[in-house]
């Protein structure tokens, strides 16, 4: 499959299964973006893949 030039969103990107994911998708060519709430290992591996960091909760529903 060809995933060149994709957009990829990863939550939990920080670590373990998220950031292997993270980093397979960047080798693959994707831009990718990490979702998780750890800022500093999520801008370490953002650098480090040429991707992006956002410091989100994907678990948590905004209020209205």
């Amino acid at each position: 499959m060809d995933i060149a030039g994709i957009s990829a969103v990863v939550t939990g990107g920080a670590s373990g299964l998220g950031e292997a994911t993270a980093r397979l998708l960047a080798a693959a060519g994707a831009k990718v973006a990490i979702f998780d709430l750890d800022k500093a290992r999520g801008e370490a591996l953002a650098d480090s893949i040429g991707g992006v960091f956002c410091n989100v909760n994907v678990t948590s529903q905004p209020r209205r």
